[in-house]
């Protein structure tokens, strides 16, 4: 009993090891199967030089789209580095011609040889100023008889004209100014309107003429 005993444990345990065995073999070609597949996968000496080539193409593209960047920026710092400033010299324009006028509209002054004098030297100090500007690159904005261009002028009242198209300049309030290819400050203007009475009369024709 205890002998067939005996043999039953020895047989199970050779069962183990065949299973084991077996087992093993199956992990091993598993093994084997992968490294293959990898092996596959691993590109050949002219596609991984293929692939550098375009690591590297795409390397240069992207430091050469920095460098353009870099060089507009640039260029903006240089060219507008003083927008600010030249925005705030703009007042000496104000001043000089709110100085004339102030003085021009002086009745005890009017006609006299010291307000001739003083308007003269205040033209020679707008237009020296003028022309500093306009060295570096800050030009005034072309606005009376002009037609209203959004982009360059702010319309501030309308002015009856029947002399002028609607919508044309027919006043300069504050003169505007560009600094190269930039709106510095938009011109302030009056434009032209057709008179009410004008289009009343015009209306009435109208209508008479239809009953006609």
């Amino acid at each position: 009993m205890e002998k067939e005993q005996e043999q039953n444990q020895k047989g199970k345990q050779e069962q183990k090891a065949e299973e084991l065995k077996d087992s093993n073999q199956e992990t091993f070609k598993t093994e084997d199967k992968e490294t293959q597949e990898k092996e596959q996968k691993e590109l050949t000496p002219e596609e991984k030089i293929i692939e550098l080539e375009d690591k590297l193409t795409r390397t240069f593209a992207e430091m050469e789209n920095q460098r353009r960047r870099f060089e507009k920026e640039k260029e903006d710092a240089f060219d507008y580095g003083g927008f600010a400033f030249a925005k705030e010299a703009l007042n000496l324009i104000d001043n000089l011609e709110r100085s004339k006028q102030i003085l021009e509209n002086d009745e005890s002054l009017k006609d006299s040889k010291v307000l001739k004098k003083t308007l003269e030297h205040l033209d020679i100090i707008y237009n020296d100023t003028i022309s500093i500007f306009s060295k570096n690159d800050i030009k005034p904005i072309e606005s009376l008889n002009k037609k209203l261009d959004p982009n360059l002028h702010q319309a501030m009242m309308e002015i009856e004209d029947d002399q002028k198209e609607i919508g044309t300049i027919v006043q300069e309030i504050q003169k505007g100014f560009t600094i190269k290819d930039r709106l510095l400050r938009p011109s302030l203007v009056g434009v032209s309107k057709k008179s009410q009475n004008k289009d009343e009369k015009n209306q009435e024709n109208k209508e008479n003429s239809e009953n006609k």
